[in-house]
């Protein structure tokens, strides 16, 4: 079971932070004990990388993306089941996948969706590049906030294939049932705003608070991907094409 870093003073509050950038400087200072170690920062994107972007220029620490993707419901877009890894592992919301009586074969178009939108992402965010190698690193995974955690659960999943050292997730805003079962998965969660209440959406946590375009995530990324590109070792993890492994999300 993972450590929970949090501001009591900030728990079930609303629009605390000003936007993603705001929030990703804050989190930076609960960082600064990772400035000097071998780590890395991985944004997923696109609510992420703003948040990530600022965290990284408050540490010194390089920067990259996690590609990982929702699976949407069919019909509801902006709802998801479960989430794709880059790697190909799906991990399903069970419960919410019997409730909806999703079928193997919706099931699998919406993979397939996934997979086609993710490739499309990774060339265009990361020019198809090689992920960097993780193993022994402390591994700084962000976004903007977690609400049902699935996609940030297939994150993690697939940054631990890779043996990091530490993995740690760094996210402004949270459920707080979302946040104890993702805990049993990491070594620590730095999160500045837990709430309980019920709806919960990450949106109120920010006085501005909106989708972000692929050219925002294009202009901040930019930096962080040349340096990494200069200054990277040989890379050996490599992005690779794998049938799903379709796996219930944490228990």
């Amino acid at each position: 079971m993972g450590k929970l870093i949090e501001h009591g003073a900030l728990r079930n509050q609303v629009e605390v932070f000003r936007d993603r950038y705001e929030a990703g400087r804050a989190l930076g200072k609960e960082l600064m004990h990772c400035k000097d170690a071998d780590a890395i920062v991985l944004a997923i994107p696109s609510g992420g990388v703003p948040v990530a972007s600022a965290i990284a220029r408050a540490t010194g620490l390089p920067m990259d993306l996690a590609i990982v993707r929702k699976l949407q419901i069919p019909g509801n877009p902006e709802a998801g089941f479960g989430a794709l890894s880059p790697d190909g592992e799906t991990v399903l919301n069970g419960s919410l996948v019997k409730g909806l009586r999703l079928t193997p074969v919706q099931i699998r178009e919406q993979i397939d969706k996934t997979r086609r939108v993710m490739e499309q992402r990774s060339l265009r965010f990361r020019r198809a590049r090689p992920y960097p190698e993780l193993k022994d690193k402390y591994v700084i995974i962000v976004d903007d906030g977690l609400a049902s955690g699935y996609t940030m659960i297939a994150a993690i999943r697939w940054v631990k294939k890779m043996v990091p050292k530490k993995v740690i997730v760094t996210v402004p805003t949270g459920s707080e049932r979302t946040i104890e079962r993702t805990l049993r998965e990491v070594d620590e969660i730095i999160c500045l705003n837990v709430r309980s209440g019920f709806p919960y959406a990450v949106g109120g946590a920010y006085r501005s608070w909106y989708d972000l375009g692929d050219e925002e995530v294009l202009k901040l990324i930019r930096p962080a991907r040349t340096a990494l590109t200069r200054d990277d070792p040989p890379l050996r993890v490599r992005e690779r094409r794998a049938r799903p492994n379709l796996r219930e999300g944490a228990p």
